[in-house]
């Protein structure tokens, strides 16, 4: 399984905001982290800025939630 990592902020005060979003392969949770990320149009704050990848994660799936 891979759990999708959703950090907001910039790098000195970056916080982690979800880690609870679990996919079968990779590739379903890399598109997800690719279009979470997406923006559009112009941003002037750049606190907001977000980071999401995924990990490999071991998780038991009768007791989780899997996308």
């Amino acid at each position: 399984m891979f759990a999708l990592l959703l950090y907001i902020g910039v790098a000195d005060d970056r916080k982690l905001v979800s880690d609870d979003m679990l996919f079968r392969k990779l590739e379903t949770c890399n598109y997800y982290a690719r279009e979470i990320v997406r923006r559009y149009g112009y941003h002037s704050n750049t606190k907001d800025f977000g980071v999401a990848y995924c990990v490999p994660r071991l998780v038991d799936p009768d007791k989780a939630r899997i996308y």
